[in-house]
């Protein structure tokens, strides 16, 4: 990687949220930066003079560009955050001292306290967070607040102290908020149900507290206590209009690894994130080439022992997709939902971004070795017995049975060969029948191919279900060319995937460079074929309006568009103009026509 120009490496970044890192040539970091777009915010230091001497030094030493993709703003905010604390990078001053982020603390006591608070304790009490700001922190303290009356003293309110009526209430109580528990006016059953619809509200889930609300409003009013009822409306108005936002990490999961495998056919990568208090410290991306055609499972396996080798990992416990033999004193967790599934899609997500760059790097500095992948991918997932290196596509083109038309589009090495383009028109098929004009256009096609002794393709494509597919094997067959050529149908609806004589379709992954070939040629035959159409149709009609004058025919009406360029100049014409294109006695004829 380190070989890699730094051009090429900032082409294949991509365009959402995350984090980078810059490194020297001796692969040491030098600088942790966020982005809302990774692409424009690195490409940026390489494409502009900088106004600070720093910041050429740092852009003069950048060798290696690592990133991690994050699904928001916030999120890389927070990584960023994480990755300076861990990594203290020599460029990044302003972050390097110990402030943190925020947190919400749910205090571990009786009738427990909300605050917030920059500094994680591990006593019990329950963190949320980390936010952003500590506006966010602020606006949903007092989302709570005005929702539900908590107390904000720090008196220890242990039974026998209230019953022994150690404490007064204070100007909080007085002003409607907080309800007594001090003096025993609020009992502990009651607010730990505040506490336990806090909790949900904090976690984004508003489901239990609007229930409640809504059966206290329709209560009060029922009792004609409208000013109450109102009050509780206000309430309920305030909750429905706040949304929270997540975060990529959860203060209750420490020191894990997550790992995930993402392969094709010759290739597997697999992302290593690494969890610290919460928080992600690491994530690094092993790219292993297969040998021979092994599972995920085994190169899974091979890949964890040696990152955390590598790394010198200590965490006991280990986030997968799937089940996999390691050591015993390990703990194996396959998440399905919460946070801990969304750490496992995170590392995914990862994981794809940096398959996708290779491969852009590939394209530009060897472009063969990626249309050889792409060919082989192909073959492999349209169970094809050669490379598809020369495919062909066909589409039909006709609105409500006029003009009918039909269009070949010719791809080589999975690239358009737009000289190989041919377009047909429909001469044995009346009416609007696809069927018959694809059976029509496809034996053309190869016929022709076979008579000038021409190459044939690997690869027919379809554009159409099992009927087209099925006319356009009627024309193989009598060719003699059925087993030959391989060829699939392609339905628009659900991209489903026909081969012939097999009824079950077969569906590729939406992300399949094989199907965004395929979906490729067939959007390329569909508007190579209704271009030709279009204009075939509209040459139909201003023929059609110039051939309805008595006298007029085709050779006329070429003449007239030759020196006119369109029917509206035509009209426009003086009788003498017409004259000395059609002669006097067609010219009367045209221009009484028009006039």
């Amino acid at each position: 990687m380190s070989q890699i120009p730094i051009d090429v490496q900032l082409s294949a970044l991509p365009n959402g949220p995350g984090v980078y890192q810059f490194y020297d040539k001796d692969d040491k970091i030098l600088y942790v930066g966020k982005a809302k777009n990774l692409k424009k915010r690195v490409s940026s230091y390489f494409n502009k003079n900088h106004e600070y001497g720093k910041t050429r030094v740092l852009v003069k030493k950048i060798k290696r560009i690592k990133h991690i993709v994050v699904p928001t703003e916030s999120d890389a905010l927070l990584l960023e955050n994480n990755l300076i604390k861990e990594y203290k990078p020599r460029y990044n001053v302003m972050l390097k001292d110990d402030k943190s982020y925020p947190w919400l603390c749910l205090k571990n006591e009786r009738f427990p306290r909300l605050f917030p608070t920059r500094r994680v304790i591990k006593d019990g009490s329950e963190y949320y967070g980390p936010y952003t700001s500590m506006k966010t922190v602020r606006t949903l303290l007092d989302l709570i607040k005005s929702v539900y009356p908590l107390r904000t003293c720090n008196y220890d309110l242990s039974e026998e102290k209230i019953k022994g009526g150690k404490y007064k209430v204070c100007l909080e109580y007085h002003l409607g908020n907080c309800k007594g528990p001090c003096e025993g006016l609020q009992s502990s059953e009651e607010y730990d149900r505040q506490i336990a619809d806090i909790k949900e509200i904090i976690k984004g889930n508003f489901k239990s507290s609007l229930h409640y609300f809504k059966g206290q409003m329709k209560s009060f009013a029922a009792e004609m206590r409208y000013e109450e009822a109102q009050r509780i409306k206000d309430k309920i108005e305030v909750l429905e209009n706040y949304q929270v936002k997540s975060t990529i990490v959860n203060p209750k999961i420490s020191n894990v690894d997550v790992f995930t495998i993402v392969a094709d056919n010759a290739m597997a990568y697999v992302n290593f994130l690494q969890l610290s208090h919460g928080s992600i410290i690491r994530s690094h991306t092993m790219e292993i080439k297969k040998k021979l055609d092994e599972s995920d499972e085994e190169l899974l396996q091979l890949a964890i022992v040696e990152i955390r080798q590598r790394f010198h990992s200590q965490s006991k416990e280990l986030y997968l997709p799937f089940p996999v033999e390691l050591d015993e004193s390990l703990i194996i967790s396959v998440p399905k939902l919460g946070d801990k599934k969304r750490l496992l899609e995170l590392s995914e997500r990862n994981a794809k971004f940096y398959r996708q760059e290779r491969f852009n790097q590939i394209k530009i500095i060897d472009p063969d070795r990626h249309t050889n992948r792409i060919m082989a991918q192909m073959k492999k997932d349209l169970r094809l017995s050669e490379e598809p290196r020369h495919i062909e596509c066909f589409d039909n083109s006709n609105i409500q049975g006029t003009n009918p038309v039909a269009a070949c589009v010719v791809f080589k090495d999975g690239k358009p060969s737009k000289k190989d383009y041919r377009h047909f028109n429909i001469k044995t098929v009346s009416g609007p029948d696809d069927f018959a004009s694809m059976e029509e256009v496809v034996f053309r096609r190869y016929k022709r191919l076979l008579e000038e002794e021409e190459p044939l393709p690997q690869l027919i494509i379809i554009d159409g279900g099992k009927g087209q597919l099925s006319s356009a094997l009627k024309s193989l067959d009598i060719l003699g060319l059925r087993g030959k050529i391989a060829i699939v149908g392609i339905a628009k609806r659900l991209e489903e995937i026909y081969f012939p004589g097999d009824s079950i379709p077969l569906y590729l992954d939406k992300k399949s460079e094989s199907l965004k070939i395929i979906q490729h040629l067939r959007n390329e035959a569909h508007r190579f074929g209704i271009t030709f159409h279009r204009n075939k149709r509209s040459k139909s009609a201003i023929n059609s309006e110039l051939e309805n004058i008595e006298g007029v025919g085709e050779k006329t009406a070429r003449d007239l568009l030759k020196k006119f360029k369109s029917v509206k100049r035509i009209k426009e014409a003086s009788f003498d103009h017409l004259a000395e294109v059609v002669g006097t006695s067609k010219a009367q004829k045209i221009y009484g026509s028009f006039h």
